[in-house]
């Protein structure tokens, strides 16, 4: 058998290290969803109407029980840990912290995100990551959005986020987000914002660190725990992926709460105590100082920075999660740029050799975009059929309606599995027929995930 060391490239040695079980390069990846509200697996109404069961609305105070979302997002194979970016203009009503769209009723061609993003770069090992997301600085149209399609008809065009005007004279950011491997369990992540409007503005970036619920859904479930361990370091203790910490460059604030649904809210009890997981929504947008928990310690935390950008110019801010222990804090940035750019030198090389026979430099381009796509778009899934149907211990009983229900002849599906999915929004469905042929893009670049998928469809 070939030695990695005689692999045309890094990335491809790193692809060899992972089929022999060396490193597990793939235990980190793009895994979480840009959308979990409205999804067949959150709905536990009587009618099957998910849309309406789990509006976008309650996503930010809900507590998920199948998966978890966010913008830009990493999570590790399980998605137990996750790592997103949210942000705040300032005048938004929340915190933008999941992509919006209409549900299938709401738009005049079905249901639609209502976002401008672009996932621009990426290696089949998650090495190297990049993506752009384009915030207006005006208050974003989530009301406008509905209604102008509302008034629409099939025949009519749909009316999009670049109808809405917020986006004219230039007045956005370029949100660009980066994520970088020089190992397995070393991630770097970089947020390059630019202010491409006329004059100042403010932006609030909380790059968001949370684990998925398990312990809502199962009994006698350990309960993971994250703290601040100094002004600029999270610890993070998970009882299945042990200890790690978050550590973030410059002088942010660390927020916390707990990744639970906002029972004063949503569950009809007024007096219910916690720190629940719309706090830091609460404590930035409704300036409430007493949501965060001042122990600075929870399931959920936010490393919250306040930045206002001239005009035409860009700021810069560097977080780094990885093993407890494996570095010093005055070391964590010391060489976070060298590595940056060696990870992405890696990845052209990669592309390079892939694209070794394709003249075109306009063409290259369009296909690693595409095959970065793809990358991005691997989600984890997570369904168990019969536990859906007949709910879980301590939770209320399912209606009786589920029994006959959607996915009733479906007991034979259990999911826990990184899947290719058709992209990071639409995100509800099963998509077999999407992803057999998602396999032939991916043998390029992968052949081990390809197979993969294909045995998950195949397999007894």
């Amino acid at each position: 058998m070939t030695t990695s060391s005689a692999k045309p490239t890094s990335e491809h040695a790193r692809l060899e290290d992972d089929r022999n079980g060396k490193n597990n390069w793939k235990q980190w990846g793009p895994y979480l969803s840009e959308r979990q509200w409205g999804t067949v697996r959150e709905d536990y109404s009587a009618d099957g109407d998910a849309w309406s069961y789990f509006p976008h609305d309650m996503a930010r105070m809900r507590a998920y029980r199948w998966g978890e979302d966010g913008i830009a997002g990493l999570s590790d194979e399980k998605q137990r840990l996750c790592l997103s970016l949210g942000l705040w203009n300032g005048r938004d009503p929340y915190i933008k912290e999941r992509l919006f769209g209409l549900t299938n009723a709401q738009g005049n061609h079905g249901e639609d995100v209502k976002e401008l993003y672009y996932y621009l770069d990426a290696t089949p090992t998650h090495s190297y990551l990049k993506m752009l997301y384009k915030y207006p600085q005006s208050e974003f149209p989530y009301q406008r959005l509905v209604d102008e399609n509302a008034g629409r008809g099939k025949q009519d065009r749909e009316f999009e986020l670049l109808d809405s005007g917020v986006f004219d004279d230039d007045r956005y950011f370029d949100v660009f987000v980066e994520y970088a491997r020089p190992e397995p369990e070393d991630i770097l992540m970089r947020v390059t914002v630019h202010n491409r409007g006329p004059e100042m503005q403010s932006i609030h970036l909380l790059p968001l660190l949370c684990f998925r619920n398990t312990w809502s859904w199962e009994e006698n479930s350990d309960k993971p725990m994250m703290l601040a361990n100094s002004a600029n370091e999270i610890y993070i203790d998970h009882p299945e992926l042990g200890q790690w910490q978050l550590q973030a460059d410059d002088q942010p604030s660390l927020l916390f709460c707990d990744n639970d649904t906002n029972l004063r809210r949503l569950g009809d009890q007024p007096k219910a105590q916690g720190y629940f997981k719309d706090a830091f929504n609460d404590y930035l947008v409704a300036g409430d100082q007493t949501a965060v928990n001042p122990a600075q310690s929870g399931t959920r935390a936010a490393v919250h920075y306040a930045i206002d950008i001239p005009p035409g110019e860009s700021r810069e801010i560097r977080l780094r999660l990885c093993r407890d222990n494996r570095l010093e804090s005055a070391d964590s940035f010391k060489e976070f740029d060298v590595l940056f750019e060696q990870s992405i030198i890696e990845a052209n090389l990669f592309y390079e050799h892939l694209q070794k026979d394709l003249q075109d430099e306009d063409a290259c381009n369009v296909q690693r975009q595409a095959l970065a796509g793809m990358i991005w778009s691997k989600q984890f899934y997570y369904f168990d059929i019969t536990r859906w149907k007949k709910g879980d211990p301590g939770q209320p009983v399912p209606p009786k309606e589920r029994i006959k229900g959607r996915n009733k002849d479906w007991e034979h599906l259990n999911n826990a599995d990184i899947i290719s999915m058709p992209d990071t929004w639409e995100y509800p469905w099963y998509a077999a027929w999407d992803l057999a042929f998602h396999c032939i893009p991916f043998a390029l670049i992968d052949t081990d995930f390809a197979k993969n998928q294909l045995v998950q469809l195949t397999r007894e």
